[in-house]
This record gives C-alpha cells, structure tokens and sequence, in this order.
C-alpha cells in the first residue's frame, strides 16, 4: 500500500527562504500623495504659487525591503525560525522513511501490521502538516507585524523628502496595477528614501553579500499615513 508523500514541509521551506517576498504582500500598493502626510492638527501652511505639478515615482515596497533596517529585521526573523524548520524537517525526513520502509516491506506484512504502520504514519503526516501550518501563520503575522511598522516609518521619511524636494505628488511604481507606463529615471526617489532612511535610524548596512534582493510587485495594503 502507498502513501501519499506530503509536500507541505518542503513548501514551507521555500517559504521561508523567499520570505522577503511576503513582503510585498504587506507594501503599500496606493499612490502616496503628500497630502496623506499632513497632520490634522498642524495649521495649514500658505498655498505655493500655482506652477507646473513636480511629480516623483518610488518603489515603495522595495524600499522598505532594502533598508539596512529592513534586513536586518527579516533576516533576524529567519534566523528565529531556523530551528522550527530544521525540527519540521526531521519530522518530514520521519515520515519519508515510514513511507519507504511500507512500500518496501508491505507485502511481507501482515494485514494488522501493516494496517497498524499505515495508520502511524499517517498521524506523522498529519502532525506534520498541522505544525508545518502554525510555523507558517505565525512566521507571516509575525513578518506582517514588522513590516507594518517598519512601512509606517519610512513612509514618514518619504513624505519628509518629498516635502523638501517640492514634489507634489509621489507615485508608488511597485504595485501590480498602477497608472505609470512611463518614468524618467531622474525622478525616481526609491535610492534617495532607502538612504534617508538609513541615515535617520543609524542602522548599519547589513554585511556584504547579505543585501536583500527587490520583492515581486503584488498589490497590497497601505500602511497608516501619518
């Protein structure tokens, strides 16, 4: 009798491997316009004079990735998970033998010990998947938690720079559906915000050949303007 080997351990592992992916899942996917960032009880300042709109484009969820901040967060979230997913492994590894050891061995068996056996390792697969889910839930509320207060802050610095720059309007260019078909480079302030913001919270770069990679786009939830 054969049993199905389960593939949710070795999703779960890609899982955490590519978790700056998630990332995206949790990136603003709205426009950031500088008027998200007025705060409601500071006194209107005077309207600038009326002249041509000055308009930047910025990857947001990238930059939020790419702060020195950024990853050292997500790679220290990885790094807490670590022995979870060597645990979910050997767990895995458990029931691959179990598998192996019935194909190989079933016809020698007899009904009820093979029955019993079938049944062992069935339960070992289904704890197998039941861990493998709660590491996995509580692994993306976890990085959605940081992520959201990290987005929270470099949105603050973003809107700081675009202020002082005299943009009018920032587009997010890192979304799945946005209304940007075309962007001179020169108005892209991804790099400008990811350095402010290094600059502001004094985290150091993370070590060479460590740097996280840019996230999929996806369309996902705004963080809270301030």
């Amino acid at each position: 009798m054969r049993i199905a080997r389960t593939g949710i351990s070795k999703e779960f592992f890609i899982h955490m491997k590519r978790s700056l992916a998630l990332i995206v899942t949790l990136a603003s996917g709205l426009t950031l316009s500088l008027a998200l960032s007025a705060n409601a009880q500071t006194p209107a300042a005077p309207a600038a004079p009326a002249g041509p709109a000055k308009i930047a484009v910025v990857a947001f969820q990238v930059a939020v990735a790419q702060t020195n901040e950024g990853q050292r967060n997500f790679a220290d979230l990885q790094k807490k998970y670590d022995p979870k997913r060597q645990q979910l492994k050997t767990l895995s590894d458990e029931v691959e033998n179990m598998e192996k050891q019935l194909q190989a061995q079933g016809d020698k068996l007899s009904d009820t010990e093979r029955a019993s056996r079938t049944k062992t390792a069935e339960d070992k697969k289904k704890q197998l998947q039941r861990e493998a889910e709660d590491a996995q839930n509580d692994f993306q509320a976890e990085m959605q938690e940081l992520y959201n207060g990290l987005a929270s802050k470099v949105y603050d610095v973003l809107a700081t720079y675009a202020q002082q720059q005299g943009y009018t309007l920032v587009l997010d260019v890192a979304q799945q559906q946005n209304p940007v078909l075309y962007a001179s480079e020169s108005t892209n302030i991804t790099k400008a915000v990811i350095d402010a913001y290094n600059v502001k919270s004094g985290v150091p770069a993370p070590p060479a050949g460590s740097a996280v990679a840019p996230a999929p786009k996806a369309a996902p939830r705004a963080p809270a303007a301030h």
